[in-house]
Order: C-alpha cells, then sequence, then structure tokens
C-alpha cells in the first residue's frame, strides 16, 4: 500500500510539473501570437487563456512565468495604463521585415500561386495574429505568368545542396510544345550535369560547367525527376566570375558593348535611372529634354527597350550603332508592311 501512494504521489508530482512546463509553453505562444506593441495584454487575459487551456493559473505563477520567459531571452515588455500590459517586443523579424519578404513572395514569377499562398502563410505565423492580419490584406495575387511546375520550390532546395555538397546532378529537360505539353530533349535521356551557381530574374537558371562543352544554362522549372548524385561534381579550371555569365543569360541576344548618347523627354527621366542607374552621366537640355551617355549591350534587347518610347527618345550615337537600331526598326516594320495594301492619301 505504501509503495502504491508513493508511486501515485510521484506520478501526481510530475503531471503539476508537466502542467507547470505546459503553462509556460503556453504563455510564450499567447505572447507570441496574440501581443505586439499595440495589442499588449493584462495578467488577467492571460489567466482567461490558459483556463480555456485547461489550465488554472494564479496571478503570481504568471508572473513568475513571464519572469521566466525573459531570462530564456523573450523581449516582454511592459506597458503602463489603467492596468498593466505585456506584449512580445522584438521578434525574429519586425512587421515591416514580413511585409518586404511578403511582397518577395508575391513577385516572384517562379513560385506557383498555390506555394506563394503557403509561403506567405508561414510568414504570418512569424508575427502577432492581429499583425498577420495586415500581411494577408496587402496580398493581392496579380493575373500574370507564373510557373505551372509546383515541384521548382524542392528543386530549388535540392540544386543547392548539391552545390555546397559539390555533387553532380541527374534530370530530364523539355520545351514545351504548341498544344502545351511536354517534348523532352535527348527522347527522355537523362542530362548529368556540374552545378555551379543558380541565379535568378524572373526564373531560377542552374548554371553548369563540363570540360567538353563549358559553362550552360538550364531553366530549372523545365527541369523534372532531379537527383542529386553521389558523384563528385567537375570543377572550373579558371575562375568562374557568375556576374559576368549572368549577363548573358538575361542578355542572350546582346553583341558588344558601346556607349550611347541618349535624348529622351524628361517624363522618361524615371524609366532611364532604372535601366541604368543614378551613375549614368545625364545632362538638361532645358527644352523638355535630356541627354544622357550609358554603357549598353547592342543588340535587339537594348533596341526594343528604346523602341518601345517612340518618337519620346533618339539613339544619337555613336552612329554604327544608330544604324544598326534603324536597320532593326525596318526590319520589324517590313514584317508588318508585306502584303498590306498601300495607304490612300485623304483628299
Amino acid at each position: 500500500m505504501g509503495e502504491f501512494w508513493y508511486t501515485v504521489g510521484k506520478g501526481k508530482g510530475e503531471c503539476g510539473m508537466a502542467n507547470k512546463k505546459l503553462k509556460t509553453l503556453l504563455l510564450a505562444e499567447y505572447l507570441q501570437q496574440e501581443t505586439d506593441e499595440n495589442d499588449p495584454k493584462t495578467v488577467q487575459q492571460m489567466i482567461d487563456y490558459l483556463a480555456r487551456q485547461g489550465i488554472t493559473a494564479e496571478r503570481k505563477s504568471v508572473y513568475d512565468d513571464l519572469h521566466l520567459l525573459e531570462q530564456m531571452g523573450m523581449d516582454i515588455q511592459t506597458v503602463k495604463a489603467k492596468h498593466f500590459g505585456y506584449y512580445l517586443g522584438s521578434r525574429t523579424f519586425q512587421l515591416a521585415e514580413l511585409k518586404l519578404l511578403t511582397d518577395v513572395v508575391q513577385a516572384s514569377a517562379f513560385l506557383t500561386g498555390k506555394k506563394s499562398m503557403e509561403l506567405i502563410g508561414k510568414l504570418a505565423t512569424l508575427t502577432s495574429r492581429r499583425q498577420a492580419g495586415q500581411l494577408k490584406r496587402q496580398v493581392y495575387v496579380m493575373n500574370r505568368l507564373r510557373t505551372v511546375n509546383e515541384t521548382v520550390y524542392y528543386t530549388v532546395d535540392a540544386l543547392h545542396s548539391a552545390i555546397s555538397r559539390g555533387r553532380k546532378v541527374a534530370f530530364r529537360y523539355f520545351d514545351w510544345t504548341v498544344d502545351g505539353e511536354r517534348a523532352f530533349r535527348r527522347n527522355g535521356e537523362d542530362y548529368e550535369v556540374s552545378p555551379v551557381a543558380l541565379c535568378v530574374d524572373r526564373q531560377y537558371y542552374l548554371v553548369t560547367y563540363s570540360r567538353q562543352t563549358g559553362f550552360r544554362h538550364y531553366r530549372v522549372d523545365r527541369m523534372t525527376q532531379l537527383r542529386v548524385l553521389e558523384t563528385c561534381r567537375e570543377e572550373p579550371e579558371e575562375h568562374f566570375d557568375l556576374g559576368e555569365y549572368v549577363k548573358t543569360i538575361f542578355d542572350m541576344f546582346s553583341g558588344e558593348t558601346a556607349t550611347v548618347r541618349l535624348r529622351m523627354e524628361k517624363s522618361l527621366l524615371n524609366a532611364a535611372m532604372d535601366r541604368f542607374g543614378p551613375e549614368a552621366h545625364r545632362v538638361d537640355t532645358g527644352d523638355g529634354w535630356f541627354e544622357l551617355w550609358a554603357p549598353v549591350e547592342v543588340g535587339p534587347t537594348f533596341f526594343g527597350w528604346l523602341f518601345q518610347f517612340g518618337r519620346q527618345a533618339e539613339l544619337l550615337e555613336p552612329e554604327a550603332v544608330r544604324q544598326a537600331f534603324a536597320r532593326h526598326g525596318r526590319q520589324a516594320l517590313a514584317q508588318y508592311e508585306e502584303g498590306c495594301p498601300a495607304e490612300q492619301e485623304n483628299g
């Protein structure tokens, strides 16, 4: 009998200790989810919350738990009003930072709409419930092109792992058909490559290296069935400048570099700054226009950017680039003029 009562007594003690630990954890969760600088909570509100969780607490024990949580590193702030209130001050991410991260996720074309909303939901758990509502209210799912490959998120993670471990990867690679079907290259056989780096500009690209073919790149959203191999990757023999290589990916039709002189309406100043940065030399000509000197990659990408402004912008020099731009425009126009009836003059 004595042993029985001892066992029960020990069990009650363990149960009491477990409840005490649970109470402390529940208070930490409550502060994390339900409080912020604009919504502090009183000790009585905390007691009521614990009661809803099936735990009875006294004011003194709640004060003790708050002190313990402070010792453990939680930044618990006190507000003196009609009643003392408490809230969690510093967090891993402040609300402004979470809003910025939410915008980045929202703007990522390489994430599906479903994955974007899932990540934003996870970001919302890093702040109070009230502030999380602000994050969700700012989310607007734009009607624009997004990847349809749901596995991109996990493929990128696996590629990061392979790069950090210095391992080769294998995957199948496809192109889209007119019917929206996948047409696998190499008759569906695997590509086996040495990953060097990942870069992103609307979409993720994997940069690879081989002694036979040199550097190449692949769209990550067009990979399937990626596997990280145990084979060590081939290392580039020379120093690899990722920044320079990225330029060839995102401006693949570029030619030689030249410093151009442009004349543009002042209404296009923001567009010019976005394209060339504040370091580009500019002169206000005083007639509602400005001139600008900037280095560019001469080719269709630059010509297409300039062409969108029509008569609001003019490429002044070098003369060779000006003539190349004119030829580019004539070739594009000819495609629409062939076979069209001549316009009749009025009158």
